[in-house]
């Protein structure tokens, strides 16, 4: 069997980085996965508490992609350790997301994402699905 999220409107919807489910990491309250995720991009300078308290998933998402901000040098080789962390984190505040996660058994987890190949399946498939491999993680992590 196979789950494929994308949409927080969709029944899997709480697997998105957007879905409303805020918890605290580093002594610090995030509204969503994907503000802490962005955020992590500058940490130790001022656009992390920008990025942190966006209105939005999606403008943290916008700011965190800002290239007139200073990218970490580090990003490329902490980005997939960062998104675990949130994404653990997540599931491990939110009891209710925690158990559709579990429910999900050893289904494979995709997320459906038409235009993003590293995080998601791409348009045509061929994507990393490194979101879903998280999850997929996270879940193994929380049995």
């Amino acid at each position: 069997m196979t789950i494929y999220f994308y949409s927080i409107r969709e029944q899997y919807g709480c697997f998105s980085n957007f879905s409303p489910h805020g918890f605290v990491l580093d002594d610090l309250y995030w509204y969503t996965s994907e503000h802490y995720f962005q955020a992590q991009k500058f940490v130790g300078t001022v656009h992390l508490e920008q990025i942190r308290l966006a209105k939005t998933p999606k403008d943290a998402a916008n700011m965190g992609r800002e290239r007139s901000r200073p990218l970490r040098p580090d990003w490329e080789q902490v980005k997939d350790n960062i998104m675990k962390q949130a994404v653990l984190r997540k599931f491990e505040t939110h009891t209710d997301i925690k158990e559709i996660l579990l429910y999900t058994g050893n289904a494979e987890i995709i997320e459906n994402s038409p235009i993003d190949y590293y995080w998601g399946c791409g348009a045509d498939g061929s994507g990393k699905n490194m979101l879903g491999i998280i999850l997929m993680e996270v879940r193994d992590i929380l049995r």
